[in-house]
């Protein structure tokens, strides 16, 4: 089993690269690359995953972040793929990632 600290590495680390792949891009250009938009959904599916993983106690001492939702959007971009809202996805990583962020920069110090 990993532990929590890695896992919110992991987390961290994949909402910076959600940030980086969508750096400079439009809605429109997110919609028009299919190389982007793989990109993104494996970074939320590691999200998810880490997200999911992370122990309750943990969950617990940190409920501002959203756990629930994290994994649920992960499991519906795998699970539900054929139904994927591109707006949706580009909404999430243009005003949800970046607070998320913040809250994950709290808890690992990396640079």
């Amino acid at each position: 089993m990993r532990r929590d600290d890695a896992l919110l590495l992991d987390m961290l680390l994949a909402c910076r690269k959600l940030m980086r792949f969508t750096q400079g891009l439009t809605v429109d250009d997110f919609r028009q690359s299919d190389l982007v938009q793989s990109a993104v959904m494996r970074e939320f599916q590691v999200l998810g995953d880490a997200a999911r993983l992370v122990t309750d106690a943990t969950k617990s001492a940190q409920s501002h972040i959203p756990w629930r939702v994290i994994a649920g959007m992960r499991n519906r971009l795998v699970h539900v793929y054929f139904d994927i809202r591109l707006d949706a996805v580009w909404d999430t990583i243009q005003s949800d990632i970046p607070p998320l962020i913040t809250a994950l920069e709290a808890l690992v110090p990396v640079e």
